[in-house]
């Protein structure tokens, strides 16, 4: 069954996250995601990424991340791979956030360039030193350009997980807003986001972005190489 489900809606491609679970990034997951934003670049002016009610996106496969050393690094070098692409795509990235979204969930959050997010008892944030991971060089890299400086430390070092309201101070999220409008209200982004050159929106993407993008790249494997699970 797909994990990943797509439809064009006029010129915006939408993909909501659905494993009937806690849309955990799996192998599937991350390959069908990937499948979607390569059909999206072709055909869209813009991406709109959705979870399930309730349930964004849970982060990495915690079964395969604690399996072996070498599943855990195979899986976060697919996810890598996919985060940087939804960060540097030639197309607007929008994420309707629809409830919880930590460790990589979170990431994704980062990559997009609009996030809306859903009003509720949401769990928002990077908790991997809270489960003895450390946070790689590519979530210190998404963080530090995303978030508020003041709270790069608590949400990294810290493992601070916050409500919706404060991820939005924070800069996990862009807005919030009730649950049955925060499709809607990303789909508008969207459409605005979609309509400007997209000669002109990548080009400035490139020159915002491309940095952090081409350092994470160059220290990826390094990094994967330190990581210690558990320790």
């Amino acid at each position: 069954m797909p994990v990943a489900h797509y439809t064009l809606e006029g010129t915006t491609a939408i993909v909501q996250m659905d494993d009937g679970k806690a849309n955990a990034l799996s192998d599937a997951m991350i390959a069908e995601l990937g499948e979607a934003l390569t059909r999206a670049e072709k055909e869209a002016t813009a991406f709109v990424l959705a979870g399930r009610p309730d349930r964004f996106c849970a982060g990495f496969d915690l079964r395969v991340m604690m399996s072996s050393p070498d599943a855990a690094k195979a899986l976060l070098r697919a996810g890598g791979d996919l985060l940087m692409r939804l960060y540097g795509s030639p197309l607007p990235v929008v994420a309707a956030c629809t409830g919880h979204a930590l460790a990589g969930g979170a990431l994704v959050l980062l990559t997009a360039d609009v996030r809306v997010g859903a009003a509720g008892s949401f769990r928002i944030g990077l908790n991997e030193t809270s489960i003895g991971i450390p946070v790689p060089v590519l979530g210190i890299e998404l963080a530090r350009d995303r978030l508020v400086p003041t709270e790069l430390g608590r949400a990294t070092l810290g493992a601070q997980i916050y409500g919706p309201e404060d991820a939005a101070r924070a800069g996990y999220l862009d807005e919030v807003a009730a649950a049955s409008e925060v499709l809607a209200r990303a789909k508008e982004h969207a459409a605005r986001l979609g309509a400007l050159s997209r000669m002109a929106y990548h080009a400035t993407k490139k020159r915002l972005r491309g940095r952090t993008i081409d350092h994470i790249v160059a220290t990826f494997d390094e990094d994967m190489r330190t990581i210690t699970l558990g320790g």
